[in-house]
């Protein structure tokens, strides 16, 4: 559960910084409902552009927003891409929301507001006394430092160093303070072993994605309901919801799965993870290039008695699709020899590395269960080519110059040619053991315990279905935060 104990000296300063700095904050039902939102904010934000540290923009936490740089408002079915068969090589229909359209480019920023508004506007967290830490694999710490610094605080990053270049110079830009860890992608426990550190000192206070309730409580609400909101918008008689496919990574996005299989049961929720780094597959370890799904231990906040079946992707598929979406001679393949429209073209660089390993999970699921053209699988596309472009040139640097053929060949064998192998359906003992392993980060390193443990293997009641329900008391504790300050009044 999410603690909601009122701390008045913190709130007090937390009210009188949001009054001083003009924010208001949006609720999670305005993010599920962006109709919902006052029209004065509406108003407001035509002349807000989509990058801009302004904090109206976040009441741009929503996957409704309007496809465009500046100005625009909200959308009535969440942004999607509808990939076809003659690319994804299976009859079912995939359909992923683009998480390019949020600020910071990235749906993270939501994940981030989750956990940062609950502290917020309890006065847990207090603008004046602490420093907002968030330990991630890239993303996350991006969401993390944009809503810090629209909510008046200092947020302070924590990343690998191997990261991409562009996630580093966006942080710097934003006037966050960076701490790069050893390692790369699959190097979590170090940034753990960063932010205990950190702990230590009071000044900071840690928002760790992969423990943080908000994380899951937003996802559920507002992610949940916004793909549900896809099928219903693109369903033909006959459709079935058949399917969903999300990496790990904070494992954040998996309760997006949790609401999905509410409100369609015979759904199949599928985990992704790299085969370089088979963890949930096979207990192993490893070091891995899909940015963005940090491993090599199983997240708390992963409700891993709900989870069907894990996908194991190879991140060489990820990289030389990646290379395919954002060249010259793969969109020449692309629009010459699968006759794609230019507007699926440009579409297709709304998929980053993560959201390319999200739609191959989705492949080979649609291959294992044989999945006709009467089931429809969805996805997240995390961010998208945007924070990948020095990867796109070290492609070209390792392997040469592209072509049309090696393109061709990109196609067929990291997509078309996708086979049902390294994934795994599981059963009721697949899942206790990956639930199980959960233990050696967070009992004996992290400070849980083994009640707490369990409580989340037998006690969905107590905890998952309570976590989720928690919107509703955030939303009114940040009406009460939004009334105090009188900020709406004075737009």
């Amino acid at each position: 559960m999410i603690d909601f104990t009122i701390q008045k000296e913190g709130l007090a300063h937390n009210i009188a910084k949001a009054r001083e700095n003009g924010i208001l904050i949006p609720t999670i039902g305005q993010m599920q409902h962006p109709e919902t939102i006052p029209e004065k904010v509406q108003a407001k934000l035509k002349n807000v552009g989509m990058g801009d540290v302004d904090p109206l923009n976040l009441f741009r936490i929503t996957w409704k927003n309007e496809p465009v740089e500046s100005g625009g408002l909200f959308r009535q079915v969440p942004n999607y891409i509808e990939l076809p068969s003659s690319l994804t090589g299976v009859p079912c229909r995939i359909v992923a929301m683009v998480g390019k359209w949020f600020p910071t480019g990235c749906h993270k920023v939501g994940a981030s507001f989750g956990c940062l508004a609950p502290r917020l506007v309890t006065g847990q967290f207090d603008v004046e006394r602490h420093k907002a830490v968030w330990p991630s694999t890239g993303n996350y710490c991006r969401g993390g430092a944009f809503n810090s610094r629209l909510l008046g605080a200092q947020g302070v990053a924590i990343l690998p160093a191997e990261m991409s270049r562009e996630r580093f110079d966006w942080l710097h830009a934003i006037g966050a303070q960076v701490i790069a860890t050893p390692g790369c992608e699959s190097n979590v426990k170090e940034i753990f072993d960063k932010t205990n550190e950190l702990k230590q000192d009071p000044q900071y206070m840690i928002f760790n994605q992969f423990e943080e309730m908000g994380n899951p409580l937003w996802h559920y609400n507002v992610t949940g309901n916004a793909l549900a909101d896809v099928f219903e918008a693109i369903k033909r008689p006959g459709d079935r919801f058949a399917g969903a496919c999300f990496t790990s990574g904070s494992a954040g996005t998996m309760s997006t799965g949790d609401r999905l299989k509410e409100l369609y049961p015979q759904l199949k929720l599928g985990v992704g993870e790299a085969l370089q780094c088979p963890t949930i597959l096979e207990n192993g370890f490893g070091g891995h290039r899909i940015e963005g799904i940090g491993d090599k231990h199983i997240p708390w906040i992963h409700n891993v008695k709900n989870t069907d079946m894990v996908i194991d992707i190879d991140d060489e598929d990820s990289q030389r699709l990646l290379r395919l979406f954002n060249t010259p001679e793969g969109r020449t393949y692309l629009k010459e020899e699968l006759h794609l429209s230019d507007e699926l073209l440009e579409q297709l660089t709304w998929l980053g590395i993560s959201g390319i390993a999200n739609v191959l999970c989705c492949i080979k699921m649609a291959k294992y269960y044989e999945l006709t053209e009467r089931d429809v699988v969805g996805t997240v596309l995390t961010d998208s080519a945007v924070m990948y472009g020095s990867r796109i040139q070290e492609l070209n640097e390792l392997h040469g110059a592209y072509t049309v053929r090696e393109a061709a060949m990109d196609h067929a064998i990291h997509m078309l040619g996708l086979k049902t192998d390294s994934m795994m359906e599981l059963t009721y003992r697949d899942r206790k053991r990956i639930h199980n392993l959960k233990y050696y980060t967070w009992v004996e390193q992290q400070g849980k315990t083994a009640e707490e443990l369990d409580a989340l293997w037998y006690d969905t009641e107590g905890t998952w279905d309570a976590v989720h329900a928690q919107a509703k008391d955030l939303d009114e504790l940040i009406n009460a935060f939004n009334e105090a300050t009188g900020v709406l009044k004075t737009l």
